[in-house]
């Protein structure tokens, strides 16, 4: 997911994504951890989205407190 997709979306819906991405990193640790993991780029992906949309959060309530 691009950036600029990240930015169209509602709040709600960058909450979800981030539950989603969490879970998906949360199952990536264990199969790293048991040695079943076949990608292990997926974990720096996953790790750098994950931060691309706490980042666009941020940003989203932080516009929504200013024009309050």
């Amino acid at each position: 997911m691009t950036v600029e997709e990240m930015r169209g979306k509602t709040v709600e819906e960058l909450r979800e994504e981030l539950v989603t991405l969490k879970k998906e990193q949360f199952n990536l640790r264990f199969q790293a951890a048991g040695s079943t993991l076949e990608n292990t780029s997926r974990v720096r992906v996953v790790r750098r989205d994950v931060a691309r949309v706490l980042t666009i959060l941020n940003e989203k309530v932080r516009d929504a407190a200013s024009a309050a």
